[in-house]
């Protein structure tokens, strides 16, 4: 009887000093948070924190280390057969001085931003807009409609309109309207290749940016055009404006960067339709160049130079949008 009351008093110690002993170090680091304020504020939130620890490790292996990585190669030669050579910026060098092809890569990616990038944002908002103040039913119906281009196979539904023969709608009916007696070969003619891949772009960028905006649009407190309609507001514009903008704000950031990525990052649809490459390099775009350089070339320290360049792009493009849309109100 006497060990067993012995065992329990060192083990009831043992957990008294365990205790006191954490209590000491919450108090030390207590103490030494709030030297700093960011200190503080990770003390505080210590269990959130914690909580959010297995996201942020993922994150940070499969989203932060492999940017910093391609960072690291794009200073590199570097072709997975041999250990890496420093070449500084040699390859950034020989980006804009010695690859043509790549000149012509981004001069095709600008001309698709330029047109793609504001045009899809600004269709994708009207047609969400007019769409939003239609009866319930009809709203659905149409909503479906627009939301299609993201269920449906794009590259089948536009290589059939534009194929090469008799039997492609576009040559169909131009023929039977007779603008012109003989098919045009519209995805190997060079000229016609750019302007194809831009209404393809617009066509498919209506869909996840359409649902997001109607989502936004309905989100709106209707009180709050009783309230500015009190306060002076006097015709639709100005609701739109002065209202309903700054009310949808994290959905149009949303959907912007969506929009960002989606012109950046074009390239599938330039395969599918008009293979690699293309004629002339007509559609050849920054992904096409990366994706060739990357998978078929092996050459993966210029490859992450040309991924370092496209990611800076996107970083400042979604600045400049996140600075624009937090003027809208104002």
């Amino acid at each position: 009887m006497e060990n067993i009351s012995d065992n329990k008093i060192n083990k009831e110690n043992l957990w008294t000093k365990i205790r006191n002993f954490f209590k000491k170090t919450s108090n030390n680091i207590d103490q030494w948070s709030r030297k700093k304020p960011l200190r503080r504020k990770l003390f505080i939130n210590r269990r959130l924190y914690l909580m959010m620890f297995p996201y942020l490790l993922l994150f940070f292996a499969f989203t932060i280390l492999p940017v910093l990585m391609s960072l690291f190669f794009s200073f590199t030669d570097f072709n997975m057969l041999q250990a890496p050579h420093w070449r500084g910026i040699q390859n950034y060098l020989d980006l804009f001085l010695e690859d043509a092809i790549f000149i012509t890569a981004i001069k095709n990616t600008l001309i698709i931003a330029v047109i793609v990038g504001p045009g899809g944002y600004l269709l994708s908002f009207v047609f969400a807009w007019l769409i939003n103040e239609l009866p319930n039913v009809l709203r659905v119906i149409f909503t479906f409609v627009f939301y299609a281009p993201a269920l449906t196979g794009a590259v089948a539904i536009w290589s059939i309109i534009f194929s090469s023969d008799y039997y492609g709608y576009a040559n169909s009916i131009l023929i039977s309207m007779s603008i012109i007696s003989e098919p045009i070969t519209w995805l190997k003619d060079a000229k016609y290749i750019l302007p194809i891949i831009i209404v393809v772009q617009l066509w498919t960028s209506l869909g996840v940016n359409f649902l997001t905006l109607i989502a936004g649009l309905k989100g709106v407190d209707k009180e709050l055009y009783e309230a500015g309609a009190i306060d002076g507001v006097r015709n639709r514009w100005q609701e739109l404006w002065y209202i309903t903008l700054p009310c949808m704000k994290e959905q149009l950031l949303f959907s912007a960067v969506i929009q960002i990525s989606n012109t950046l990052g074009v390239g599938a649809y330039t395969t599918a339709l008009c293979g690699f490459p293309s004629v002339q390099y007509a559609g050849h775009t920054i992904v096409n160049h990366l994706t060739d350089y990357t998978s078929s070339r092996y050459e993966l320290g210029y490859a992450s130079a040309i991924a370092t360049l496209l990611f800076l792009a996107a970083i400042g493009l979604n600045k400049l949008i996140k600075k624009l849309i937090g003027k809208l109100g104002s």
